[in-house]
């Protein structure tokens, strides 16, 4: 959990105790594995990311490979920020302005202390991507991130697939499943979403370019309200680890179940 100055740490958790605690959910040395994870949900974290990312690579070892969304939220088109809204009279300015996704120097807060501190480990390997890109480290991590498309980039040529096709499963820790960017997927199948522009700055042949692109209009809200039904219909083991509620289960699962589910709730409207 956070805790203000003036507070008193009264609980703690330790690298061995959450390498014990995730082995104990079912993490296994040798697995794909999509992190989502918050900081802020579990006891004090002796070493914070640093350590929870420890845990996870010690744990999962080489041979297998942990992956982590690294995504650029500023890197879109300014006209569709809601949080903070831009005056109209700015949106051409940020646009002309705005850096082209880079692995190291791109601007990944929103995702975390824990993918931020991951993205910095040496041998993570990034998918490139405006708003949507990929890192990943072991076995897999280039064929994972080896190539992501430009138009709907978490669609079927993206790192989502890829995690599919490898049986990946999902770790959340102290998230919910609106957390879990491999879950849309499931949105792409489901044949269901209409398809937007989006828009970003990228780095074609040496030169920033700003650029538009095709993309589904998702909406991850749904993996929320689908997700006590959808947890009665698949395997998903939760456990609380430091204080925080952690849930493993697998993509083929959840993203079989939520394509499935979306298509038959719209034929039934």
């Amino acid at each position: 959990m956070a805790y203000r100055k003036e507070e008193t740490i009264t609980s703690l958790i330790t690298k061995e105790e959450l390498r014990k605690g995730f082995a104990s959910l079912g993490v296994t040395g040798g697995m794909v594995l999509e992190v989502h994870s918050s900081l802020s949900s579990l006891d004090y974290v002796v070493g914070g990311a640093q350590t929870l990312n420890d845990a996870l690579l010690d744990l999962v070892s080489y041979e297998g490979t942990v992956v982590m969304p690294l995504q650029d939220r500023d890197n879109n088109d300014p006209s569709s920020w809601q949080n903070p809204r831009v005056d109209h009279s700015l949106h051409q300015t940020i646009r002309d302005n705005m850096p082209p996704y880079h692995r190291k120097e791109s601007d990944t807060r929103s995702m975390g202390a824990v993918a931020d501190n991951f993205r910095r480990r040496e041998g993570v390997v990034t998918s490139f991507s405006p708003a949507s890109a990929y890192g990943a480290w072991g076995k897999y991590a280039r064929v994972i991130c080896e190539r992501q498309p430009l138009h709907f980039p978490l669609g079927e040529e993206s790192p989502t697939s890829k995690l599919y096709d490898l049986d990946a499963s999902v770790l959340l820790i102290g998230v919910p499943y609106s957390a879990a960017t491999v879950l849309h997927l499931a949105e792409y199948r489901s044949n269901l979403r209409g398809i937007i522009v989006r828009a970003g700055a990228v780095e074609m042949q040496g030169k920033r370019v700003y650029k538009k692109y095709l993309d589904l209009d998702l909406n991850s809200e749904e993996f929320d309200r689908l997700a006590e039904e959808m947890e009665k219909s698949i395997q998903v083991k939760t456990m609380t680890i430091g204080g925080s509620e952690c849930k493993l289960f697998k993509v083929r699962d959840a993203v079989d179940y939520l394509s499935e589910k979306l298509r038959k709730e719209r034929y039934e409207k």
